[in-house]
């Protein structure tokens, strides 16, 4: 079977489920950060779905549903619509805001 991008009300299915898994400091920062889904490009594997899906920008990050590894990911961007830095972790979408979390309280290593 050939593999298919994410639809639109798939995704929505995972954040609803991960904001109810949220603990009180990461629902803060989604509700501070989350955007209504839209497709960013990637110039690495981004061509394959037309794209991947945004749902929350702070400052020069994204956060965002790779489709093709099923995880979330957080990457900066430069250009507003592109996404910088492809990676391919399979978090649950709470895993990523915990790891923005923790780069707002202690700052980059």
């Amino acid at each position: 079977m050939d593999w298919q991008p994410i639809s639109e009300a798939s995704l929505w299915e995972l954040v609803n489920a991960a904001e109810i898994r949220m603990n009180p400091p990461r629902a803060r920062l989604w509700e501070a950060v989350r955007v209504s889904p839209h497709k960013w490009k990637e110039k690495s594997f981004g061509k394959l779905g037309d794209g991947f899906w945004v749902v929350a920008i702070i400052g020069a990050t994204v956060i965002w549903y790779n489709d093709i590894e099923d995880g979330f990911n957080h990457s900066r961007y430069t250009s507003f619509g592109t996404i910088d830095e492809y990676w391919c972790n399979q978090d649950e979408l709470e895993l990523t805001l915990q790891f923005v979390l923790d780069l707002i309280e202690a700052g980059p290593t």
